[in-house]
């Protein structure tokens, strides 16, 4: 095959179109290219963390593992969330998050919506509570009709699961009982503390989360059966090797005795792949939570 000698390597058929001013608009090209790959480089990697508990909760607990995955990637990791789960949601279906940490039920609507693609999930289950005050007269289930119940969030998992296990003892939302959301489980529970609320519906981690003292005056109402925890998902725009590198960096801070660490505080069981399947089996949550969301924007 003839070559160029003005461009070495390209085959003369090729060099033909390739004029000096040619060739410098090629250089030019290439060089803005390398620019925009640096520069992606250089940008940091967003981690959307549920808000399930707190902002200022949420940055203290997942700084080490954002820490560690810095390392890993070579790359700066910020940790962002949202002030309630549909605001989170919307911003994960617009693809704001790099690396999203979320409910099972909304990892298969970003998965659906955005194409997020799931990586990990802790491998303890969580379960959901309804608790009351530790002095309160209501001892079972039935006590709850026309009573009021907060919650963290109408699209928490673990309050579906508490309304279905409420539906399954005739307990109708919006007809038999009323619900409010306070935003983080944590102002949900004070609502039954201060006596804002009969009950509250909580997460067994962010219940575990609460001090001492608190949890003190609450009693356990009834528990939900285990549900599969938060799951890590990376957004399509993330190439296969760099959602490798995520997954393997995850599975590698686990592994340090910070990580140890972390999973212990939050009783998280360690790391675990998640499966499409396992994210089908939360279709019927999704769905209801999407009409939620519908609604909310109406």
């Amino acid at each position: 095959m003839r070559t160029s000698p003005f461009w070495p390597g390209l085959p003369g058929s090729l060099a033909r179109w390739l004029t000096p001013s040619a060739g410098v608009l090629l250089l030019v090209l290439c060089g803005l290219v390398a620019l925009q790959s640096a520069h992606a480089a250089d940008k940091p990697l967003v981690l959307g963390v549920f808000p399930n508990m707190t902002a200022k909760q949420i940055v203290e607990a997942y700084r080490p593992l954002a820490d560690s995955l810095e390392k890993h990637l070579q790359r700066r990791v910020v940790i962002y969330s949202a002030r309630d789960f549909k605001t989170f949601a919307d911003r994960t279906y617009r693809g704001e998050y790099d690396i999203v940490l979320t409910a099972p039920h909304l990892a298969f609507l970003a998965r659906q919506e955005a194409g997020y693609r799931p990586l990990l999930k802790y491998a303890q289950p969580v379960h959901g509570l309804l608790v009351v005050r530790h002095d309160a007269s209501i001892r079972d289930l039935g006590d709850l009709r026309s009573r009021t119940l907060a919650t963290a969030d109408p699209l928490a998992l673990v309050g579906l699961a508490i309304h279905a296990q409420l539906a399954e003892h005739g307990l109708q939302r919006d007809r038999d009982y009323r619900t409010l959301g306070f935003s983080t489980h944590l102002n949900a529970a004070m609502q039954v503390i201060n006596g804002r609320a009969d009950a509250a519906v909580l997460g067994l981690h962010p219940y575990n989360l609460m001090q001492p003292e608190l949890r003190r005056q609450l009693r356990v109402l009834a528990e939900t059966p285990p549900l599969s925890s938060l799951m890590f998902l990376t957004h399509p725009r993330l190439r296969d090797a760099e959602a490798q590198a995520i997954h393997t960096g995850l599975l590698r801070f686990a592994a340090t005795p910070r990580g140890q660490a972390f999973i212990q505080r939050g009783g998280y069981g360690g790391l675990v792949d998640v499966t499409g399947r396992e994210l089908e089996s939360f279709r019927p949550y999704a769905l209801e939570a999407q009409t939620l969301l519908r609604a909310a924007d109406q």
